[in-house]
Formats: structure tokens, C-alpha cells, sequence
């Protein structure tokens, strides 16, 4: 195995470009159209990976988010390696993202957690 790229479904491609791209810094690197209203996308930033689907086919979402299938993303975590979390946190805080700030884990993990768009747990962490 060389790598891996999870693949979350998401309610809102849009919204969640906007987190992933403009905020987290992932570059799209492809795409299943153009523009942010498309139904898949491979991010990329650095050697990390991720993949974005919509939960629905276009015309076939709800007018909002299913809070059952949302409670269910919490059991979900994307852990990130990221060096200056410091620096991370004061950088969501600017782009409006709700964000303690860092803690050091127990088992020497310095870790900063905030919830994408669609409820999925992220935690940006290095060591301590």
C-alpha cells in the first residue's frame, strides 16, 4: 500500500470546498465538473488526500441535512498532521471557524479539533 484517501459524503459540495479549499488549503485536483457545484472531488495538499461526494444526486437533496445521518459523522475522525497548530488555530478563528485552542493529549499529542460543514471531526495534531 502506497497511500490512503478516505472518501466523506457531504450535503453541500459548495460549502464543503469552501472549508476544505479556502480554509484547510487543499487544492482540488480533480473533479466530476467545473465549478464548486459538482458531485466529486479529489483534494490534495501535500502528500495528504481527500475525497468529496455529494450525499445526493443533484435535485434529490432535502432542503436540510438529515440529523440522523449527521449525529453519525462524529464517529468519523480525519486526523491531520499539522506542524504550527498555534498558528492553524488563529488561522480558523480568522476564516470564522469555531476552534478551541490546542491541548497536549495524555499520550504527548498536541491536538486541535473543529467539526467541518457537515459535522465530520477533524483533528490537526503533532507531537507535543
Amino acid at each position: 500500500m502506497r497511500g490512503l484517501c478516505p472518501l466523506l459524503q457531504v450535503f453541500d459540495m459548495p460549502a464543503s470546498l469552501r472549508f476544505y479549499r479556502d480554509v484547510l488549503g487543499f487544492a482540488v485536483a480533480e473533479s466530476s465538473g467545473s465549478g464548486d457545484d459538482v458531485d466529486w472531488v479529489l483534494l490534495r495538499q501535500g502528500e495528504t488526500e481527500l475525497m468529496l461526494n455529494t450525499a445526493y444526486d443533484h435535485g434529490e437533496r432535502p432542503a436540510t441535512p438529515d440529523p440522523a445521518r449527521v449525529a453519525a459523522h462524529r464517529d468519523t475522525g480525519l486526523f491531520i498532521a499539522c506542524q504550527d497548530l498555534d498558528a492553524a488555530h488563529a488561522h480558523l478563528v480568522a476564516h470564522g471557524i469555531e476552534a478551541a485552542p490546542p491541548k497536549v493529549a495524555p499520550y504527548g499529542m498536541k491536538q486541535l479539533y473543529v467539526l467541518d460543514p457537515d459535522g465530520y471531526e477533524i483533528c490537526l495534531q503533532w507531537p507535543a
